[in-house]
């Protein structure tokens, strides 16, 4: 059996910080009322000497190659859940919390977007990040616009300083899911709106905030457990690292070796000491005490031609009944999607009692609602 590698810079506090009060009530002259955080609350574009992101695609960036938030007049994007301290990733999943209930209940009074247009870039095609976005901005009173693959061919067709500048001119937001992380990187230096990342190579931040609002609700908290990710060390897992490099929490990755994630992100997660992390090749001491198990497709997109040769390597790191009782009674179980069914989860732990896995998926438009709130300023 693998000895885990494993670094504490930190304890996690056992005093959690709960936001249960937040899902059980609500207040309406909370949402109602626009929320404009003071200057120097929020950390974007600028790392304020916390994790820098190191692209594992073939175009590399350089934090050096953002703009300030001054440029921007204040405007804030969402590249990295690391650009922001821990009270706003904690007031952002509030926020989604209280405007979740307000959907929920059928009010459609709240239409702090209306007026407004976004324009979405998509490099990569999504069911989830589609509808979870267009859906959301709609239901707060915008119009979103949907930019396919063929569309604009950013960076082929048109350069992605000029395709930034346009955009601007007819949106108030931008969101753009792409390939390369340099590209969100060039979009929001040139932008003159907010730009939210809807995934990169390296990193799906709108995904990790929806994770930890699925936490929250099923849990209590997102500080202080144990996440427990098996599989590919892709950019679920540099998201997961980025939320631990500021909100203190357990989190393992367990990989096959060679399958690890970046080592740089790794690395400067841990001298943080923010959260203890853990990077295993043996998913079955790593998901012992879990309170999530997470698991996500072997091969992603761009990836489909290595499926088969990475089934072979990936064997033993199923997600399965025999390892979610490993993990123990408390352990929900968790999916990015799309899921391939059979391969890195069986059907009977994706449809079990313990899989959270479509809250998860409709926590997708909710955490997104508060982030677009929150770079907005409303």
């Amino acid at each position: 059996m693998a000895a885990i590698s494993s670094h504490y810079s930190a304890a996690v506090p056992s005093n959690k910080l709960s936001l249960s009060s937040s899902f059980s009530s609500f207040s309406a002259n909370l949402l109602c009322r626009s929320v404009h955080l003071p200057s120097g609350t929020w950390q974007s574009r600028a790392f304020r000497g916390r994790i820098s992101c190191q692209s594992t695609s073939s175009a590399a960036y350089s934090p050096s190659s953002i703009v300030s938030c001054d440029e921007k007049a204040g405007m804030k994007d969402f590249l990295h859940v690391s650009d922001f301290d821990k009270a706003t990733i904690m007031k952002i999943l509030e926020r989604a919390a209280e405007v979740k209930t307000l959907l929920k209940s059928g009010d459609r009074t709240f239409l702090p977007f209306k007026g407004k247009t976004m324009a979405m870039i998509f490099a990569k095609p999504s069911m989830r990040t589609r509808v979870s976005f267009e859906t959301g901005f709609s239901l707060l009173g915008g119009h979103a616009v949907y930019l396919g693959p063929g569309d604009i061919e950013m960076g082929k067709r048109e350069e992605t300083r000029d395709v930034a500048r346009v955009l601007c001119g007819y949106n108030d937001i931008i969101m753009a899911r792409v390939f390369a992380h340099q590209d969100i990187i060039d979009l929001a230096k040139y932008a003159t709106v907010p730009v939210i990342n809807g995934l990169t190579d390296y990193n799906h931040p709108c995904q990790i905030m929806a994770d930890a609002l699925t936490i929250i609700e099923h849990i209590g908290d997102i500080q202080g457990t144990k996440v427990v990710y098996i599989g590919d060390g892709n950019n679920i897992v540099h998201s997961w690292l980025l939320l631990a490099s500021v909100v203190p929490f357990h989190f393992v990755c367990a990989s096959p070796k060679n399958f690890e994630p970046d080592a740089k992100t790794v690395e400067k997660a841990q001298q943080t000491g923010i959260s203890k992390i853990e990077i295993t090749n043996d998913p079955k001491e790593a998901v012992r005490g879990a309170d999530v198990v997470y698991s996500d497709v072997w091969a992603s997109m761009g990836q489909k031609e290595q499926a088969a040769y990475r089934r072979q390597v990936f064997q033993g790191f199923q997600v399965d009944e025999d390892l979610m009782e490993l993990a123990g009674p408390k352990a929900y179980f968790m999916h990015c999607l799309p899921a391939e069914r059979g391969v890195e989860v069986t059907d009977s732990v994706i449809e079990g009692p313990k899989s959270i896995v479509f809250p998860q998926a409709e926590n997708r438009m909710h955490a997104q609602n508060a982030i677009m709130l929150h770079v907005l300023g409303r």
